[in-house]
């Protein structure tokens, strides 16, 4: 296995399990989870943003393909890596009998489905920035890790569960269209916007 594919491994397997962990240890004080989170994914820019950008997460992946900073078949090789992580934590998670916490789902919900896309791309409008080195390198940790915090307390408050990660959702027992697909959607239009801004 190529090492930015397992590193992708490595940092999903630890996003989704601490998000795991935290939910099972009944973190119901709002900024508890979201900051967890944010500083997971903040530290792992720093330790493996060199080996693979650090993206853990699908939807981020196929924003870059949407700009052209990979492929489809990197892309898929990513995304494999990050499933497998997430897979892994739900492993861990049974290992040390952690109970899932599965956010509540039902029929379809377009305003979930919204608040998911647009927390997810206030999210990837900050890693535009650093992709585009719009950021010092010393700061890259900061942003990215800011604008998951940003944007999941938008979708949050908004109504949903702020998720932002299909890989992270299937960890958490979360396959639906809202914590799958919509996350994609803002990950390509936070991208594109911050893109076209920048031309």
């Amino acid at each position: 296995m190529s090492k930015k594919y397992l590193a992708e491994s490595v940092g999903t397997f630890a996003l989704s399990f601490i998000v795991i962990a935290a939910l099972a240890a009944g973190a119901t004080v709002p900024l508890v989870v979201p900051v967890i989170a944010a500083l997971t994914l903040g530290l792992f820019v720093y330790t493996i943003g060199l080996v693979s950008g650090c993206h853990i997460n699908p939807a981020v992946t196929l924003g870059l393909v949407s700009v052209k900073r990979l492929t489809i078949k990197e892309a898929t090789y990513y995304i494999i890596a990050q499933i497998f992580g997430a897979a892994m934590a739900i492993v861990a998670a049974k290992f040390f009998s952690l109970e899932l916490q599965t956010p509540a789902v039902g029929v379809f919900d377009l305003h979930l489905f919204v608040a998911e896309a647009l927390g997810t791309a206030i999210f990837t409008f900050g890693i535009a920035a650093v992709v585009k080195e719009k950021v010092p390198a010393s700061m890259s940790g900061v942003v990215v890790g800011g604008s998951l915090l940003l944007g999941i307390l938008f979708s949050s408050l908004a109504g949903a569960s702020g998720i932002l990660n299909p890989a992270v959702a299937f960890a958490l027992n979360s396959v639906t269209l809202v914590y799958m697909l919509a996350p994609i959607v803002g990950s390509i239009v936070g991208f594109q916007l911050s893109y076209y801004l920048s031309k």
